[in-house]
């Protein structure tokens, strides 16, 4: 199944709503990619899907943008009439507060209680690897819009993601910054109680063995730790080019403050916990030159992602990030499911979800592999002055 018509219809959606300005050829570009499912008939007044993010705790910095991201995305489905006359989409959000046991209840609740068709989230893996199998086991489909650990989708077959692993990602990154940069030496550090983290680590670890890079040292710490100046300090004294954090935003900030603020002069590297705007403002100029790998960069120039930024900035009056982006396509993902599989079956609609093809999103052309991890184009991001831009783009 290939359902293209999502292209069409999010431009279309953009355009006719009251924030946000599309131009007519934009839309014309979407026609000509457009390969429709059939308008739904049989759908319901009233479909609610479920969303479970870290709205507060030190994961926030994420789930705020993400509840942005989905709200402007349902805005746009329903404004459009795309599940056909007369059907609403309505969501109901639980907030996870960053905690595994709460991201579990939060789960159960959706499920069980409010009999959600589908839900997003959570936003952290180690979440996910604590909840996911509630909706598996009810045979709810679940998808993680920034679950990027390995192991995601082995959860089962309900269980989806739109985010690119850190397999995905951070190999292309190791390469192309050694070629670039001329990289010969590195040292790692990461928390070692993170399933995130961990999975990082292990991929850059093997990347840079892969690459030539020489490893000097390898350091640890625990989520919520505040000081890192003992590890960097061990790390800094063997002389690496290149220092390789697998961190979230919390801790990753303090890890470049204080490796500038001990000396280091060379780069820095981080995951996909890096991908926050949150991250450069709070570091500053420290963070110039840090090199991230993404699944998708505000400077694209794909005409569905302009959209998407444009009404996201008029709606909120801030400019998305990663989470905001990935969370609007999964959001976008589910309507066309639904719409496709005209029907709340929840296995009606996994095989629906399943089967999208060389999809047409503001992330790039997308598809789902046979084990319901998205294949796309990743990009090499490196800050400089605040911001992200495409590594070697002029």
């Amino acid at each position: 199944m290939r359902t293209r018509l999502f292209g069409l219809l999010m431009a279309f959606a953009i355009l006719v709503m009251p924030f946000a300005a599309f131009a007519q050829d934009d839309v014309a570009m979407g026609a000509d990619m457009a390969e429709a499912c059939p308008a739904p008939a049989n759908l319901p007044e009233s479909i609610t899907i479920g969303a479970v993010l870290t709205l507060s705790g030190g994961a926030s910095v994420y789930g705020t943008t993400q509840q942005q991201g989905i709200n402007l995305a349902i805005s746009q489905i329903n404004e459009s009439g795309y599940l056909g006359e007369g059907t609403t989409l309505s969501i109901i959000f639980e907030d996870s507060a960053s905690e595994n046991e709460q991201a579990i209840s939060a789960m159960t609740k959706l499920v069980e209680e409010d009999g959600v068709t589908m839900v997003l989230g959570p936003t952290l893996s180690r979440e996910a690897f604590a909840a996911d199998p509630v909706a598996q086991e009810n045979g709810t489909v679940v998808m993680g819009v920034s679950n990027t650990a390995a192991g995601i989708t082995d959860m089962g077959e309900f269980v989806f993601r739109n985010s690119l692993p850190e397999a995905a990602v951070i190999p292309g990154v190791v390469a192309q910054a050694t070629a670039n940069l001329g990289l010969t030496k590195v040292g790692l550090i990461y928390a070692n109680d993170d399933d995130f983290t961990v999975s990082g680590y292990n991929f850059f670890r093997q990347s840079f063995i892969d690459n030539g890079v020489e490893i000097i040292g390898e350091e640890t710490y625990a989520t919520g730790d505040v000081d890192f100046r003992t590890q960097l300090t061990n790390l800094i004294a063997a002389e690496p080019d290149v220092i390789a954090m697998s961190a979230l935003a919390t801790e990753g900030v303090q890890i470049i403050l204080q490796a500038r603020e001990l000396g280091f002069e060379g780069a820095l590297m981080g995951g996909n916990g890096f991908n926050s705007p949150a991250v450069l403002e709070q570091t500053g100029e420290a963070s110039n030159g840090l090199l991230v790998g993404a699944a998708w960069n505000i400077a694209s120039t794909n005409p569905l992602s302009t959209a998407f930024m444009a009404a996201y900035e008029a709606a909120y009056s801030a400019r998305p990030d990663q989470f905001a982006a990935q969370a609007y396509t999964g959001t976008w993902m589910f309507a066309t499911a639904l719409r496709c599989a005209d029907s709340v079956d929840r296995t009606a609609v996994r095989d629906a979800l399943a089967g999208l093809a060389e999809f047409a999103t503001p992330l790039g052309s997308f598809s789902f592999d046979e084990n319901r991890n998205p294949v796309h184009d990743p990009v090499v991001q490196v800050a400089q002055d605040g911001a992200f831009s495409v590594l070697g783009a002029e």
